[in-house]
């Protein structure tokens, strides 16, 4: 992607939920570390940090697949309702892709 491009909403999501995994891998790790440090009575409190985390991580993906799925809809409606509103140019436009795929799928044969 050019780096003067600016980020679609789609993109900042995918990079925000990388970035939280990332980030909850890492405190998971830290909290491992200290917890074979210190022994076996901070294995309780670390289990449940780990726990809290990892119910944080589950809504933060609900979250993000509930907005993909708003999104998805929302496309799905605009398409409909374009459909409808040009029919003939929406026939055309799918004679054309179904041309391009043929063309390309006797290329490879």
């Amino acid at each position: 992607m050019d780096s003067t491009a600016t980020p679609t909403p789609e993109h900042a999501t995918r990079e925000r939920l990388a970035h939280g995994l990332q980030q909850m891998v890492d405190e998971a790790n830290h909290l491992l570390k200290d917890a074979q440090r210190a022994g076996s009575e901070q294995i309780g409190s670390t289990r449940e940090k780990l726990e809290a985390q990892l119910r944080r991580a589950r809504r933060e993906l609900g979250r993000l697949e509930d907005e993909a799925l708003y999104r998805g809809r929302r496309a799905a409606r605009k398409a409909d309702h374009a459909v409808h509103e040009h029919p003939y140019v929406a026939i055309g436009v799918a004679a054309g892709v179904g041309l391009l795929l043929g063309l390309l799928i006797a290329r490879r044969d």
